[in-house]
């Protein structure tokens, strides 16, 4: 602990301590601390195997995963924290768990470099001022120039920035100055690591040769063609197997190359490019001449035994021909003889409806030459009824096939649901029925030791908790509270069953007489039996019926000035005041 840094101390003391948006603007403060030392010594190694320990490159990680627009300091902020990152970790030597260090720490920082560059790559190109785009094309410099940085002091990290997703979507964009930037990304990786194709996946190799062509087909900035070229060159120096490649999966790549680039600036690579892709073509004619002269030879001998084996076939063939051509010439007969019958078949419909239709027409004019002059109209009208009649029907009938037609499929559906559904619900029912009763397991016997344990435990709750004392007074008159409460239960019990006999009954009685009344005949064939009925046992009752009715016969023989309020009135509906008035106050059950 003596020998820590105490700036780097104080340093992890106050971002311990810090709120979260005040960290960025902190951790700026190692870059000053990494500048007292000269790059490579003893005094630098110390102090960034320091600023490991002490979690301030996680802390530096972690950050530039945040959205800095919301931070103060901004992107220029994250920028910086890129460069200090990269710093920290170039010339760091882990002693402690290297393995963390170098195959989880080193590549989650270059993801979140590369994520933080996309950030600022979508940022410059949304913007619009160009002191704003000129300020984050300043920071993603910055930016991949950290990137590089990390990859140059630890050479294990190229194949890592080329497989990943965010370094392939920075490279598949179409605006010039970030294309250019991450162009010279790829080359620096080549150039650090010139096996680092050969190391990744078929995929990612494909895909970045894949963008590099495209860019050098789809654009005329010289400027890209020129880097475009420049790392194609370099890739086809490194290995023949990549020549090889580009020979077989772009075919028109050297016509391109010399039709579109010539004369651009940059003539010498694009020279050396074709010298490869022409060398490479010679050397694989001569491998395609004989690859053709085998393919001829097999093709020859797989003729020969086709033909061979076509020949001893022949007659087999030759009968199967006759037989087939036979069956199709007499399906033909057979069509065209329907076809005939058909003709003969409508042509004696038609003479047979014209005869009709003459006849038809014969006969009306006998019945018009028959009918008197005035019955002519009338007979007109009649068939013109009957014909209208007819057509009816006819057009009934139609719709009703075709509705009938259409709702044949849903009443399918519908019965196929039926079906479906009763015999799930006979599964599940079956189911339900054949499950059986988890076996009852024996509890499992406690040993000495649990005895003992538990038993120590029960003393233990005793001693803690003493049963309360009661006197023989107490227990009576607690004995006798409860059997006062018991007895008043079943006596309410009682009253509320003979309640609820009464409300029974009561029920039963009216639905009797609504029973009644809904069943009661008209009053044209009232008898007396019938009125015997509905007359009321209960003199009350009766009362309020006499009254009731006496009153309803009294206002139907009011005058018309009585009644000018009740216009909107339904009609055998006697206002409640017209009522009481007449009534006065009656009480029958306890109730108003």
């Amino acid at each position: 602990l003596a020998a820590v840094d105490p700036r780097v101390r104080a340093l992890a003391a106050q971002v311990t301590e810090s709120r979260e948006q005040d960290i960025p603007l902190l951790l700026l403060k190692l870059k000053g601390i990494l500048n007292t030392a000269s790059l490579g010594c003893e005094e630098s190694k110390k102090i960034k195997e320091d600023i490991y320990y002490y979690d301030l490159t996680q802390y530096c990680m972690l950050v530039l995963r945040q959205d800095h627009s919301r931070l103060r300091g901004g992107w220029a902020t994250a920028a910086q924290l890129a460069e200090i990152l990269s710093h920290c970790c170039v010339g760091l030597e882990v002693k402690e768990d290297p393995e963390e260090f170098y195959e989880k720490f080193l590549p989650s920082a270059i993801d979140n470099l590369l994520f933080l560059g996309r950030r600022l790559q979508a940022r410059f190109i949304r913007a619009i001022k160009d002191e704003e785009k000129q300020d984050f094309l300043h920071w993603f410099q910055t930016v991949t120039d950290a990137i590089c940085w990390l990859f140059g002091g630890h050479v294990q990290l190229a194949a890592c920035v080329l497989q990943n997703d965010h370094f392939l979507q920075l490279l598949i964009t179409d605006d010039v100055e970030t294309v250019v930037i991450m162009m010279s990304v790829l080359h620096n990786v080549l150039r650090v690591n010139s096996s680092v194709l050969l190391q990744v996946d078929e995929e990612t190799l494909h895909s970045v040769l894949d963008e590099l062509v495209y860019k050098i087909s789809s654009t005329t900035n010289p400027v890209i063609g020129n880097a475009a070229t420049k790392l194609l060159l370099l890739v086809a120096k490194f290995c023949e197997q990549l020549v090889k490649l580009l020979t077989a999966r772009y075919k028109g790549l050297k016509e391109l190359l010399s039709k579109q680039w010539t004369g651009k600036g940059f003539d010498r690579d694009l020279s050396q490019l074709l010298d490869l892709l022409d060398l490479e073509e010679s050397n694989g004619k001569g491998e395609m001449q004989r690859q053709h002269q085998a393919a001829c030879i097999i093709q020859a001998m797989w003729r020969g035994f086709q033909t061979r084996k076509r020949m001893k076939k022949l007659p087999q063939a030759v009968t199967t021909l006759q037989r087939s051509f036979r069956a199709k010439r007499e399906r033909e007969l057979q069509h065209l003889k329907k076809q005939k019958e058909d003709e003969a078949l409508k042509l004696q419909m038609q003479l047979q409806r014209r005869r009709a239709m003459r006849l038809f027409h014969e006969r009306q004019l006998a019945l018009l030459e028959i009918i008197h002059a005035s019955q002519v109209n009338k007979y007109m009208e009649e068939m013109e009824g009957k014909s209208a009649l007819t057509i009816q029907r006819f057009w009934r009938g139609y719709r009703a096939r075709r509705n009938f037609h259409q709702q044949r499929q849903s009443l399918k559906e519908y019965k196929a649901a039926v079906v479906i559904q009763r015999a799930a619900c006979k599964f599940l029912e079956k189911r339900r029925r054949r499950r059986l009763l988890s076996p009852w397991k024996d509890p499992k016997g406690l040993t000495d030791e649990q005895r003992l344990a538990l038993q120590q435990k029960v003393d233990d709750y005793i001693k803690f908790h003493p049963a309360s004392q009661m006197s023989e007074e107490m227990s009576k008159e607690l004995h006798m509270q409860a059997q006062e409460k018991l007895a008043q239960f079943l006596l309410r019990s009682r009253l509320d069953r003979r309640a609820a006999q009464r409300r029974e009954t009561l029920l039963a009685q009216v639905n009797t007489d609504v029973e009644l009344l809904m069943n009661a005949p008209g009053l044209a064939e009232t008898t007396e039996k019938d009125l015997d009925v509905f007359m009321s046992r209960s003199i009350p009752v009766a009362t309020k019926a006499r009254q009731s009715h006496n009153t309803m016969l009294k206002y139907t023989r009011w005058p018309w000035w009585k009644k000018l309020g009740d216009e909107f009135v339904e009609d055998g509906v006697i206002p409640d005041d017209a009522l009481n008035a007449e009534l006065g106050t009656l009480f029958i059950g306890g109730r108003k």
